[in-house]
């Protein structure tokens, strides 16, 4: 098997792809190259420009637009899929975070309104659950999978003020995974969840990239590097891992002493002063 072969036959659906510097369209663009065929989502028209992209590099990509929160649009989705491709092998979930044309709120658990709460959990831990059990039906029909989702190094590992229904969303993913993938392990599908730390992508923030700079590699990781991850746990060189948490953060979160005012010296960290 070449690289140009590794997803030979196989066909992906990704949701979340429809930033062309998020971490979704990153592991299109991987899958791509193994030659499998894709189909995208997003909430909005954009995915039908992240799929022209790659027919453009001599893949077959079809775009699709779904709200992944509404259980009847996913099920919509995912017979539309079915029919094009006849079958779901890979199935990345990647959906989350913020919808286009929302902006994220970071409010203190005391001040978070509940339907905040609940609009978070459905597009962080909802959208996930939504997509797998749709397709999940098809992966044991045809006795093979690879569910590959994506959490966060938030809520799994650590936290951040502000963030406890993303925390609790996010954590609540691998749960949910480890329990699916003892399920289906014997139907041949592979369930495992990647942790990404600071990621530059277009949604960076100016705070989110100045932390990237204290990780111990001193700068945030990219988009290609997750799609990486995510087209090894997709392949079939990941035929006995299941159930995994796979951190990618360049060091970050196993590092006791961070921040602009920590420096390492001598062998050692050490504050430095101011």
């Amino acid at each position: 098997m070449t690289a140009k072969t590794r997803f030979q036959n196989r066909i992906a659906l990704i949701t979340g792809a429809g930033s062309d510097s998020g971490i979704g369209f990153a592991a299109a663009r991987t899958l791509a190259s193994g030659g499998a065929r894709l189909a995208l989502t997003s909430t909005t028209d954009r995915i039908f420009e992240r799929a022209k992209t790659l027919n453009a590099g001599g893949c077959r990509a079809s775009g699709y637009t779904a709200d992944l929160m509404d259980r009847e649009q996913v099920m919509q989705l995912v017979d539309r899929v079915i029919r094009d491709f006849d079958r779901i092998d890979i199935l990345v979930n990647n959906a989350g975070m913020v919808q286009v044309g929302k902006e994220e709120t970071f409010l203190q658990m005391a001040d978070l309104p509940p339907n905040e709460w609940d609009e978070s959990i459905a597009r962080n831990l909802n959208t996930c659950f939504n997509v797998t059990h749709a397709v999940l039906p098809h992966m044991i029909k045809n006795q093979y999978g690879r569910i590959v989702n994506i959490s966060s190094v938030t809520g799994p590992l650590v936290s951040n003020p502000g963030e406890t229904a993303y925390s609790a969303a996010k954590a609540a993913m691998v749960g949910m995974s480890r329990s699916l993938a003892i399920e289906v392990a014997r139907h041949g599908i592979t369930v495992n969840n990647v942790a990404p730390g600071w990621i530059a992508t277009g949604s960076s923030t100016a705070e989110e990239r100045t932390a990237a700079e204290n990780t111990p590699m001193g700068r945030a990781g990219t988009p290609a590097e997750v799609g990486d991850l995510i087209a090894f746990l997709a392949s079939d060189e990941s035929t006995y891992i299941t159930g995994q948490l796979f951190v990618i953060d360049g060091g970050n979160t196993i590092q006791e002493c961070k921040g602009p005012g920590c420096v390492f010296q001598g062998g050692a960290h050490r504050f430095a002063p101011g």
